[in-house]
């Protein structure tokens, strides 16, 4: 079942990558807790629409979401060294944080996660974006199948004005 508006995150292991910073491992729970965090996903680190469009914008908007009192996070079934390397290649800055879910259990927690095995890719997040305050889930966009609309940078900074 999907994570529903109003419940609060899981807390299962993950792995942290900040900016150029070394991987680090810990839990969702103190990562979300006393903050107010959007979380988007990708399907896959260096894949098409990820690199070319979803988290530059990202980038692109990482400021003004600093100036609301918000922080970013992107989720990914990779491996943290994966995730590592792309943060590199995708200029992330410091601040916005990738989250290596390298087994998907906590994409399979939110109920987020799809079948990527046609094209080769296993256990996959599907594309989405939320927006929790102290962890708990306040907002949920998850994108349809192929679709890149509702879980971009410009979509949650619309959410988060109103």
């Amino acid at each position: 079942m999907t994570i529903q508006i109003g419940q609060a995150l899981p807390d299962l292991p993950i792995a942290v990558i900040n900016g150029e910073a070394d991987i680090q491992r810990t839990t969702t729970a103190p990562l979300f807790a006393e903050r107010n965090v959007v979380l988007f996903a990708v399907p896959g680190a260096f894949t098409p629409t990820c690199s070319e469009r979803h988290m530059p914008g990202y980038v692109r908007h990482f400021d003004a979401f600093k100036a609301r009192g918000t922080e970013v996070y992107c989720l990914a079934v990779n491996d943290a060294y994966v995730m590592k390397a792309w943060a590199l290649s995708q200029h992330v800055p410091a601040g916005l944080k990738l989250l290596a879910d390298g087994n998907g259990a906590f994409t399979k927690a939110l109920g987020l996660e799809m079948d990527g095995s046609a094209y080769g890719m296993g256990m996959r997040s599907r594309r989405f974006a939320l927006y929790a305050e102290n962890g708990v889930v306040k907002s949920l966009h998850v994108e349809s199948p192929g679709e890149l609309r509702v879980s971009t940078a410009e979509a949650m900074l619309d959410t988060l004005s109103q």
